[in-house]
């Protein structure tokens, strides 16, 4: 009786019938992974050393050598001796040449680059009160240092292109050099100036720093290469049919197609990063399984008859087919660019699918590891990768482990589509997890469920995509109609991203490193042998499903009765976002008037999601510095605000600049306080103390141009001084107002408790709490020894958020008001 007819046979792939996995490549190729990555630091003649030692011994292994361990140990020799020998070299290039010895005297060089990948902008941080420029990076390499002729060479660096530096064939400087500097091409060379210095971190793939000067300016010695010429049509193509859709799907869909993420604002990043779905940002084998797919068929039907796809629909043969899915290969690295992450990608995703191919799950892992162990000798810097490590996890759990839970789920009862979606996302998730974790220092509880959730939209979106890329050069209108169709799925994926971020519960905080890593690992484990238990018994896993969406989604009624925070009928909250200010008046449920925004949105939309605020009357940003405003867009993220208010001093103006340019992408309007002014938002009144139209002098910076605020609430009276420094604190006792400001029983104290206070203002305010927003560690040693002191004096009790975190305000005013402030 053959195998088939046999009732219980399954099939060859099935994960159950076809025995023990193949691992006989898996220990090569994770040698030669380790080999690569302690060599790539060691001196050239240790690494060939060590590849002759280990040479001569797989040699004399496979000829005298016996028993059932001689192969698989002689393999692992050998595969070590070639892993250190192309690790050895790779090292040696870096560090040769005299670049890294320039780098060394922090020296000038005029020098010719070329690009090896597409420039991107820095992120925006915030120092202090200022935001640093954003400036242009790229990956490049140094192939000549000197005037003229110069000396030959082959350094790895990193552009750094601050924005008042003019771009090639560009004259002046920000924001049309920036952007002429992004629209460069690998391939590129660029004859320039700059200063050199040692890479920020050791042991990496980059040589040196370049910091690019702005004379004389940069030149283009020769442009980029022809099939990179093609490739950026292609990908502006791509830009240009995307221009008009909604602005998650108009950033996110080359993204999605051709990893070009330069659209992507840090608020959409944060959010996939946050749901673990940052990998469908990069290029991955996945995109290029689909397109695979797309032209074969479903995997396992690719050499049989009746194979589908659209190559059969064409009439193509298996070798026909077989040569355009090679050139579909080819093509895929070119357009999304020949870096090592798009060849990892295309090598990874090309040889799972020729075993899948197979129909034969037993060849995945040989496959697998037959990619790592090749893509480690071509490029050693990937075994320092961590996106290498994530790729190779990944799909060693969809290879592995998803079959078997998929099965396990079917045997349960659960739909065959909702067990593999949830098997594969639980797999990844599983084996990913730890290295997450080192990178990010947080585990998201909603990875699962989202991944799960934007499965079904990431092939349409990604198909329609590259529709839509090939469409571009030879029909606009098509190629705009199907980027149109793309947008769906693609602000599907947006959405779900925004959504599971949202969640006050998102994600924990966990130890970002490698023991944190292992820890996560054990428990990873323990969950898993639990689970295979509790599967037996569906009221367990709903009644522990029920609890992980209680903690995800944190009820306010339910998180206030198991923490505390926030607690009933607060009136007045000072958000804990670092070394910035954030504060929040409670204007009745889920209503809030809210003052600063602190330095990053994170902080301050996650302090405002545990308020339970959803609609702002009114955001009143007191300067432009940008620990005040620098986190607008968290404020802005899934709530309604009606207005903004800010200070007619507009420095500094590039900060300004983005305020306006925020709330003009929001649609919401832009008011100029004035002193005097004087409004109320349900139990609030408040009434606009400081800048005066007519003071004594203009103001000396953004900080004495702060909005102070007199609020009244519940009988309360608090005075909010923004960052008022003594020449404007002093004119402030001087204004019709001064009477008001005796006595109050709030005080949020000036610049983040700041040694420079009049103490007459202090003295007449006498607080009964003073309220301090500074960052733990801050190195402006704020809030200063000396405030404290002076407050105190005034009989007042003084509480910061470095040391006592986020602060709310209860009760109300008067003898018998009661007041409170509750710590979170």
């Amino acid at each position: 009786m053959s195998a088939e007819s046999d009732p219980g046979w399954k099939g060859d792939a099935h994960p159950r019938q076809e025995g023990p996995v193949d691992l006989r490549l898996a220990g090569p190729a994770l040698a030669a992974w380790a080999t690569a990555a302690l060599v790539l630091d060691v001196p050239l003649a240790w690494s060939l050393g060590v590849a002759g030692v280990c040479l001569v011994g797989g040699v004399a292994l496979l000829r005298v050598g016996s028993g059932r361990c001689r192969a698989p140990v002689a393999a692992v020799l050998l595969c070590v001796a070639a892993s250190a020998v192309s690790a050895g070299l790779h090292g040696a290039d870096v560090r040769r040449g005299p670049v890294p010895e320039v780098a060394r005297r922090f020296g000038t060089v005029t020098a010719e680059v070329e690009l090896t990948a597409d420039p991107w902008l820095s992120r925006p941080r915030v120092r202090g009160d200022r935001a640093a420029p954003v400036g242009v990076l790229a990956r490049g390499e140094v192939r000549r240092v000197g005037e003229g002729a110069g000396a030959l060479t082959r350094s790895p660096v990193l552009l750094v292109v601050d924005a008042d530096v003019p771009a090639p064939g560009v004259r002046g400087a920000a924001p049309d050099a920036r952007t002429a500097w992004l629209r460069l091409l690998p391939s590129t060379r660029l004859r320039l100036t700059g200063r050199l210095a040692p890479p920020a971190t050791a042991g990496d793939r980059t040589a040196a720093v370049l910091r690019v000067r702005n004379w004389p300016p940069p030149e283009i010695a020769t442009g980029p290469t022809a099939p990179q010429r093609l490739a950026g049509r292609l990908r502006a193509g791509l830009r240009e049919a995307t221009e008009e859709l909604p602005s998650d799907a108009r950033a996110l869909l080359p993204g999605l197609v051709v990893g070009d993420t330069s659209r992507i604002t840090p608020e959409l990043d944060d959010a996939f990063k946050a749901t673990d779905l940052a990998h469908t940002l990069a290029v991955s084998g996945s995109n290029l399984t689909i397109l695979l797919a797309l032209l074969i068929g479903p995997p396992g039907m690719a050499g049989l008859a009746e194979r589908r796809g659209i190559a059969p629909l064409l009439g193509l043969s298996l070798r026909t087919t077989a040569l355009l899915a090679g050139a579909l290969t080819v093509a895929f690295v070119i357009v999304c660019r020949p870096d090592p992450s798009v060849l990892r990608a295309a090598a990874c995703g090309a040889v799972a699918l020729l075993a899948l191919a197979t129909g034969r799950r037993r060849s995945l892992v040989p496959a697998l590891a037959t990619a790592v162990l090749l893509l480690v000798l071509y490029d050693p810097w990937l075994a320092r990768s961590y996106g290498f490590v994530l790729s190779v996890l990944a799909t060693g759990a969809l290879l592995l482990l998803a079959p078997r839970w998929s099965e396990a789920l079917l045997r349960r009862g659960v739909p065959a589509r909702l067990a593999e979606g949830l098997a594969a996302a639980g797999a990844a998730q599983a084996a990913c997890a730890p290295v997450v974790a080192v990178l990010s220092a947080r585990v998201s509880l909603v990875a699962v469920p989202c991944n799960l959730l934007v499965e079904l939209a990431v092939a349409p979106a990604t198909v329609l995509g590259f529709a839509a890329l090939g469409a571009a050069p030879v029909s606009m209108p098509l190629a705009k109609a199907l980027a149109w169709c793309a947008s769906w799925p693609a602000g599907w994926i947006a959405t779900v991203a925004r959504t599971g971020a949202a969640q006050p519960g998102a994600g924990v905080d966990w130890p970002g490193s490698w023991p944190g890593a292992l820890l996560l690992a054990a428990v990873t484990v323990a969950l898993v042998l639990l689970g295979r238990r509790l599967i037996r018994h569906p009221w367990w896993c709903g009644a522990l499903a029920l609890l992980l969406l209680l903690v995800v989604v944190r009820p306010a009624p339910l998180t206030r009765a198991v923490t505390g925070w926030p607690p009933p009928n607060w009136r007045y909250a000072m958000c804990d976002v670092g070394q910035g200010d954030a504060t929040v008046l409670s204007a009745g449920p889920g209503t809030a008037v809210v003052v600063d925004a602190g330095p990053d949105p994170a902080p301050v939309d996650r302090c405002l999601r545990e308020l339970g605020i959803t609609r702002i009357p009114l955001l009143v940003l007191t300067h432009f510095h940008a620990d005040h405003v620098g986190g607008l867009s968290g404020v802005l993220r899934g709530r309604s605000v009606a207005a903004i208010e800010t200070t007619a001093f507009a420095e500094p103006p590039d900060q300004a600049e983005s305020v306006r340019r925020e709330a003009a992408t929001h649609h919401i309007p832009l008011t100029t306080a004035a002193a005097g002014e004087e409004r109320r938002v349900g139990p609030l009144t408040w009434r606009v103390l400081w800048p005066q139209p007519d003071a004594l002098a203009p103001p000396d910076g953004p900080n004495d141009a702060s909005i102070t605020l007199l609020v009244h609430t519940a009988g309360l009276r608090l005075l909010l001084l923004g960052d008022l420094e003594p020449p404007a604190q002093q004119q402030l006792l001087h204004t019709p107002e001064a009477s008001d400001l005796s006595r109050v029983d709030v005080l949020k104290v000036a610049h983040h408790g700041s040694a420079y206070q009049d103490p007459a203002l202090l003295h007449l305010a006498a607080p009964r709490v003073a309220l301090i927003s500074c960052g733990t560690g801050n190195p402006y040693g704020h809030p200063a020894p000396s405030t404290i002191t002076a407050l105190r004096s005034t009989g007042a009790t003084v509480l910061r958020t470095d040391r006592d975190g986020a602060l709310a305000l209860t009760g109300s005013g008067g003898p018998h008001g009661g007041m409170k402030v509750m710590r979170d």
